[in-house]
């Protein structure tokens, strides 16, 4: 590679690590940790592309990619943030950046987007301008947060469609946020103070026998024009299937909806006329098991959501524990658990995996049968192991594997023991087979907090 490059972030380390892999690349490199000066340099025409961090000391990165596309129209601009929501890479976006990338950043990545800005430089492609950034009205329920790569593709995704006028179909598993997506799709376009209605096989089927003009007219008068959502297709049956083709294909003109459509995913017996018509776009929402990495980034949100605002950062052991947990729920599932830990414990600020098992005890108890079958233990920790091993890519976990393993084992069965036995610790001795000295070094080393009760059995 071979050109200058402006570097802008608060944090010294990446600042570091940004210049030395760009100097052994052949780049020239000037960093600064300050928004000011950057503007600066780009006004004085220094540089070549700019990779600038969103949230600086003295101003927004974003905020300031409009001011930088006025001043130096031609200079590819790559977003860094560990804002890891849709939005950040929305705002990218409409502000025209090259290109966005969540933190942490993969090295060698971020390298080869450099040399595409580079290259786009050197052939002058144009950029468009940039638009009002819109953010969509109040808090998600289940945010659109990911800093993983399917997440991210799909932020992307929807800064790219979201003025569209095609219909989009959304796949995903159930818990996933396909309706939160929806509605966020919505409230990012152009229709978004128009009403958002969402249609179900019962509200097709479920009313009375109506002529297709009927039931074209009801619905456009309560969409007015904005977004028609036909929620979770796998319900609809051969007839709701025929009264939503013959609905659709009577939606034209200046009122008619943007169409969207959910679905768990592949759809059998779904009419290929109806599919077709509803499938202009397809967003795919991952299961929480494709994108682990979000796991302990949507547990600290949920746990500050429901935690009265309060700012969390989980240790290592809690978040290791929330990547070993299963999530056949998803996301819903994932914040359901995570409200009632903000009610239970008694500091969530200073969690402990001990803090977490009374809350994810019951989830692999009420799993479905599905779910696990009749799975032995030893199948169950293997499973578990591997995943486990699958989350460190080509590397290996750290040193220590095997203390460790035998901790998170020793958590639980002593949690759920003391459980069963109304935290007396004589008896939770007896029922373990181990002596009542051991069980109180146990205790005290895993840090767990141990309440008498009265058990009744």
């Amino acid at each position: 590679m071979d050109g200058t490059i402006l570097v802008a972030d608060d944090d010294r380390t990446i600042r570091t690590v940004l210049t030395q892999a760009l100097t052994r690349a052949g780049c020239r490199v000037h960093a600064t940790a300050s928004l000011v000066t950057l503007l600066r340099w780009v006004e004085e025409g220094k540089g070549d592309l700019v990779i600038t961090d969103v949230v600086m000391p003295d101003g927004n990165g974003l905020t300031a990619l409009p001011a930088i596309g006025r001043m130096r129209p031609d200079l590819p601009v790559i977003v860094i943030s560990a804002q890891n929501t849709m939005m950040t890479a929305i705002r990218a976006t409409e502000a025209a950046a090259f290109d966005y990338l969540p933190k942490p950043f993969d090295l060698p990545d971020l390298m080869k987007r450099v040399a595409s800005g580079l290259d786009r430089k050197r052939h002058a492609i144009p950029v468009s301008a940039p638009g009002p950034a819109v953010a969509p009205r109040g808090d998600d329920p289940m945010p659109l947060v990911g800093r993983s790569a399917p997440m991210q593709a799909l932020f992307r995704s929807v800064a790219r469609l979201k003025h569209s006028e095609m219909p989009v179909l959304i796949l995903g598993p159930s818990g996933s946020g396909k309706s939160i997506l929806a509605r966020a799709i919505h409230d990012l376009s152009v229709r978004r103070d128009l009403p958002f209605v969402t249609l179900t096989a019962g509200d097709l089927t479920g009313i009375p026998a109506q002529s297709p003009a009927e039931m074209r007219a009801r619905v456009l008068e309560q969409v007015a024009g904005g977004t028609l959502v036909l929620d979770n297709l796998a319900d609809f049956g051969p007839e709701a299937q025929a009264r939503a083709l013959r609905l659709i294909d009577g939606l034209t003109g200046d009122a008619a909806p943007r169409l969207i459509a959910t679905a768990p995913g592949s759809v059998p017996g779904l009419r290929e006329d109806l599919f077709y018509r509803l499938t202009g776009a397809t967003l795919t929402l991952p299961p929480l098991s494709g994108r682990p990495q979000d796991i302990p980034l949507l547990a600290e949100h949920f746990l500050a959501r429901h935690g009265r605002g309060q700012e969390i950062r989980l240790k290592d052991p809690v978040r290791d524990r929330l990547l070993h947990q299963s999530w056949p729920g998803n996301v819903r599932q994932l914040e359901n658990a995570m409200h009632h830990l903000a009610l239970a414990a008694p500091d969530i600020s200073a969690l402990s995996p001990a803090d977490l098992e009374p809350v994810l005890a019951p989830l692999v108890a009420s799993a479905p049968a599905g779910a696990a079958g009749e799975e032995r233990m030893a199948d169950a920790i293997a499973r578990h192991l591997r995943h486990y091993f699958d989350l460190h890519g080509d590397t290996l976990p750290p040193p220590g594997l095997y203390e460790r393993i035998l901790r998170e084992m020793e958590l639980p069965l002593i949690t759920i023991a003391l459980e069963a036995v109304g935290g007396n610790q004589a008896r939770c001795a007896d029922l373990l087979g181990i002596n009542r000295n051991t069980l109180h070094k146990k205790i005290v080393t895993l840090d767990m907090n141990v309440t008498r009760r009265r058990k009744l059995m």
